[in-house]
């Protein structure tokens, strides 16, 4: 069943977006997507635009990353008629899970998945709001991977083509809704 989607106009959803300057630190500018994700139409364009790229490729499940992939997350893996794994900070998931430990610029955090979140050769999908230098989203990969899970894409919001996060990536489908160049 062939599904058919509308072209999305990227600068009326870039409108949605608002900037925010020196947030959280002086000298950043902040891409604030609570702007684009109260506005139900603007939402809804969003979600269809990440969902059609990926109809019609069998996606078993979408893993949105903690915290805001919990927003986009949900609501795709409806679109792709596919389930929903989160991927947590450490210790919030009750089950046993595989964890992959990744460096910040200011120290290293660490992820989290449930052991029996994926299985050998199920096509998942990750989906966070924003692509940067894609630390997050590399962890996730390897994740993935100890899991026996095929990556069939990477879906971002947002991407800061200035932060090249996307060079990590070159041996998988990444797409980006919105990118900015500063």
């Amino acid at each position: 069943m062939s599904e058919q989607i509308k072209p999305i106009d990227v600068e009326a959803l870039k409108a949605l977006v608002r900037t925010v300057p020196d947030f959280p630190k002086p000298g950043i500018l902040f891409y604030d997507i609570t702007t684009l994700l109260k506005d139900k139409v603007g939402f809804a364009k969003l979600i269809d635009a990440l969902a059609a790229h990926y109809i019609g490729r069998k996606i078993d499940l979408v893993l949105g990353i903690e915290a805001r992939g919990f927003i986009f997350g949900p609501a795709l893996a409806y679109r792709l008629n596919a389930g929903f794994v989160p991927v947590r900070k450490p210790r919030k998931l009750p089950a046993p899970v595989a964890r992959v430990t990744y460096d910040l610029e200011y120290g290293s955090d660490a992820l989290e998945i449930h052991l029996d979140a994926i299985q050998p050769g199920q096509r998942v999908v990750l989906v966070d709001d924003l692509l940067a230098t894609g630390g997050t989203m590399e962890a996730t990969v390897k994740l993935v991977k100890q899991l026996g899970g095929e990556i069939a894409g990477l879906a971002f919001a947002i991407e800061l083509d200035f932060l090249k996060g996307r060079e990590r990536f070159k041996d998988y489908d990444v797409y980006s809704l919105l990118h900015y160049d500063e």
